[in-house]
């Protein structure tokens, strides 16, 4: 049997797949990136591997990605988020031709073609509008947990209008419409159409066509999926592996080398 390992160092956490030759994904892992990205890439790695009941030697390629991809000590190639989210958001839906890839510290839009390779993008990694950092700001304010946060806004009867969608100064508007009287829910409500306002008018910068899959730690929040869908007025394709979609596709890009070295007689191993 042949496997292969993607691991997604992202700024928050980090995640990490295994597949294998005909079974496809075989193991996911996730933890928390923290200080050391080089210890939070062999953490994953490792829980993957015990998830797969596998040994780190049994697998023949690992491809780091993400934006702590250059410190995988183990890894024997590095890709960029944007060919690996593409290639994970087509492995889990093929149909897929516009990926929204909403992150901890960045968001992107990819187009796609029909065999998931890369036709534009566009990423917004300057600004932590539309991403898990400001959506964590806001709930902070709250008082409010994530889980929290996202389910809250489907409550939401008359949305407040967020006039920015900058993290040092969304916090001055929430506390204004609490001064207002202005419900929680209807604030968070606010907030996720702000922020899918935003993204949206990203994704547009790119040919936004559907099918859109939606990939990311974001995509568990339930409250921005629903703004989303709202601003596009098309349904996303959320799967409930989305947060791995940048590890599930550095693992498939993996798994290519692995059959090349087969083909070719020469079998490389990870570790």
């Amino acid at each position: 049997m042949r496997f292969a390992a993607g691991v997604d160092v992202g700024s928050t956490q980090t995640k990490a797949a295994i597949v294998e030759q005909n079974a496809g994904p075989v193991a996911f892992a996730i933890v928390d990136t923290g200080a050391s990205v080089t210890r939070a890439a062999e953490n994953a790695f490792n829980v993957a591997c015990r998830e797969a009941s596998l040994q780190p030697a049994d697998v023949g390629f690992v491809v780091g990605t993400g934006y702590g991809r250059y410190k995988i000590a183990f890894g024997n190639a590095q890709m960029t988020e944007i060919s690996c989210h593409a290639r994970g958001a087509h492995a889990l839906f093929p149909n897929t031709r516009t990926v929204i890839d909403m992150g901890g510290q960045d968001s992107k839009a990819i187009s796609v073609d029909d065999n998931g390779h890369v036709l534009d993008f566009v990423m917004n990694d300057k600004c932590a509008a539309g991403t898990g950092r400001f959506l964590a700001n806001a709930a902070e304010v709250l008082g409010l947990g994530l889980a929290e946060f996202g389910a809250l806004s489907a409550k939401a009867t008359h949305p407040v209008k967020i006039t920015t969608v900058c993290t040092v100064f969304v916090e001055s508007d929430i506390l204004s419409y609490l001064a207002l009287g202005k419900k929680p829910e209807d604030i968070v409500r606010g907030v996720h159409l702000a922020i899918a306002k935003r993204t949206v008018s990203l994704a547009r910068r790119v040919p936004l066509e559907p099918s859109v899959t939606l990939t990311g730690g974001v995509s568990r929040n339930e409250g921005m999926v629903a703004a989303l869908e709202e601003v596009l007025g098309v349904p996303l394709q959320v799967s409930p592996q989305a947060h791995f979609a940048g590890a599930l596709g550095a693992a498939l890009h993996a798994l290519d080398r692995v059959d090349a070295s087969f083909e070719s007689g020469v079998w490389r191993t990870a570790v």
